[in-house]
């Protein structure tokens, strides 16, 4: 399963107008007191440190978005693993616009970077079995988008880009239940009954008899919530093909490989986008 590498740029480009808006404030005091308007320069985008590179065609329009002018060269291409010392692109024109960009730019590339290398990670820790690493809703405000973007770059797939891509039943919205009287089952028939027909129903649970319940109910898929590996191939073994079974829950890249091993169809991860550290990158200028 490959997903798509598309993303929306009508939306992004609102996120880095909105970025540059918040950096840029009334304008850069210090480049225009200092930089010369009409002084040109070169600069290079460069890699501090190892991992995978995502969002150089976000740091390419934040350059272009800050100075039509500039020339922006991209180097090394989204999904690349790269290492201290590569030149990632090569930017030039008016230096005073490269300057006013740098942070923008940086913080972008840093960050996405820093999402698809955290993915590969746990891509490549469950090599050789059937499970598919995905993200979840944990993604900072108002960068969903690329921040899915950046997990799907590192090998990763999206769950729910929003809350009305998928009914997913979650232990609050049982406890509201439960003061109503309606349980487990009837729950997720009330929601096949009113949800749009071709999404997909989706219930967490944190016991194999809640999971068994989920299945006589006809969820589609059971998520396992904080469940022990020993439960989880118990689940598994119910389950048998009648739905697709997801794991989720404090899952680390120390255990990620033994969850993975117990034969469920996904692993959710929210380190992917919530505990990512930014790749170490930075941007050299060179004046002329």
């Amino acid at each position: 399963m490959v997903e798509s590498l598309e993303i929306g740029w009508n939306q992004v480009e609102q996120i880095v107008d909105s970025a540059l808006a918040e950096d840029l404030g009334s304008g850069d005091v210090t480049t225009e007191a200092l930089v010369p308007a009409n002084q040109e320069g070169k600069a290079y985008l460069r890699a501090k440190s190892e991992g995978v590179l995502a969002g150089m065609g976000v740091a390419t329009m934040v350059f272009h978005r800050v100075d039509s002018a500039l020339r922006v060269k991209e180097l090394v291409a989204d999904g690349s693993r790269v290492h201290p010392g590569d030149r990632l692109a090569a930017i030039e024109g008016k230096v005073a616009s490269i300057l006013r960009a740098e942070r923008v730019a940086l913080n972008s590339l840093q960050r996405l970077s820093g999402i698809a290398t955290q993915t590969a990670r746990y891509v490549e820790a469950i090599c050789g079995t059937k499970a598919l690493i995905t993200d979840t809703r944990k993604t900072a405000p108002g960068l969903r988008i690329l921040e899915k973007y950046a997990v799907r770059v590192g090998g990763g797939h999206n769950h729910r880009q929003n809350l009305g891509d998928g009914v997913l039943i979650k232990d609050n919205h049982l406890v509201a239940l439960r003061s109503r009287g309606v349980g487990l089952g009837e729950a997720i028939e009330k929601a096949r009954q009113h949800a749009p027909r071709a999404l997909k129903i989706e219930v967490e649970v944190e016991s194999v008899e809640q999971a068994q319940e989920a299945l006589s109910a006809g969820a589609d898929i059971i998520m396992l919530d904080n469940m022990n590996l020993e439960d989880m191939r118990q689940v598994v073994e119910l389950a048998r093909g009648r739905a697709v079974i997801e794991a989720s829950g404090r899952i680390t890249l120390d255990s990620v490989c033994a969850v993975a091993n117990t034969g469920v169809d996904l692993i959710s991860v929210g380190a992917l986008t919530h505990s990512a550290k930014a790749l170490d990158i930075s941007l050299d200028l060179e004046t002329k």
